[in-house]
């Protein structure tokens, strides 16, 4: 729910599959949501706002525009959570969809409970953003500050040293503020997983990989050598700036 006053917030499920559809809109109809559904959505960034949907779970395999040019146009225009549904041989387009701004993925066929408690985790933090930029004003600002750059938890954006400002899609910040609360200490996938999905690492699974990439570079750090997200092989990743 949104809050215990306002309206339950909204998801919206994009999924041409008719058996898959109807099963996703009955699980989160059950909780409480509003839930609108569709079998496509060329028009989804446009929905999303005139709807104003929360949540979007979004198929990957769509006729016309499919999940990851759908993905791709609604990060570029809104903050809305999105969790990708995918197959278990789409493992590339999990990658591709992380790297284009999802905030999480379930593979079908999925868990109802594992994916309530996604969608909820990702719902809380997406509304939590919105009513903490909302209060902001009235007190301090808590930034992160390193090498020139600053981390804003409440507007989720990174300000590089040349005052260019972007607001991080989910999965990164979270990421970002993973090593930044952590600085010279070394923090396993497992950990940082659990940062950003709330889930166990798994050796097959480059979420955490995918977006230090994207990290480094939105931080113009060079991977070849890298001074800011260090790699510890075998172990993990540091984050090796001094942190204000």
């Amino acid at each position: 729910m949104k809050n215990e006053t306002s309206h339950p917030a909204h998801i919206l499920i994009v999924e041409d599959d008719l058996a898959s559809r109807s099963l996703l809109v009955s699980y989160f109809q059950k909780e409480g949501y509003r839930v609108s559904e569709t079998e496509r959505a060329d028009d989804l960034t446009q929905r999303v706002r005139q709807e104003q949907v929360d949540l979007v779970l979004l198929d990957i395999n769509l006729p016309g525009k499919d999940g990851l040019t759908l993905t791709r146009e609604l990060r570029a225009s809104s903050r809305v959570g999105i969790i990708l549904v995918t197959s278990k041989g789409d493992e590339i387009d999990r990658i591709v969809g992380l790297e284009l701004g999802a905030d999480d993925y379930v593979t079908k066929p999925f868990n109802p409970r594992e994916l309530m408690v996604r969608a909820k985790n990702l719902l809380w933090r997406v509304l939590h953003m919105d009513q903490e930029q909302g209060a902001v004003g009235s007190r301090p600002r808590l930034c992160w500050q390193f090498d020139g750059w600053t981390l804003d938890p409440h507007k989720r954006q990174l300000t590089s040293p040349e005052d260019t400002q972007e607001r991080l899609p989910e999965g990164e910040f979270r990421l970002l503020q993973a090593l930044v609360m952590h600085p010279g200490q070394v923090l396993s996938r497992d950990q940082l997983m659990d940062a950003i999905h709330g889930r166990e690492w798994t050796p097959n699974d480059r979420s955490v990989d995918v977006l230090i990439g994207r990290l480094r570079r939105k931080l113009n750090d060079d991977p070849s050598n890298p001074q800011i997200i260090l790699t510890a092989h075998g172990a993990g990743y540091m984050f090796a700036a001094q942190v204000d």
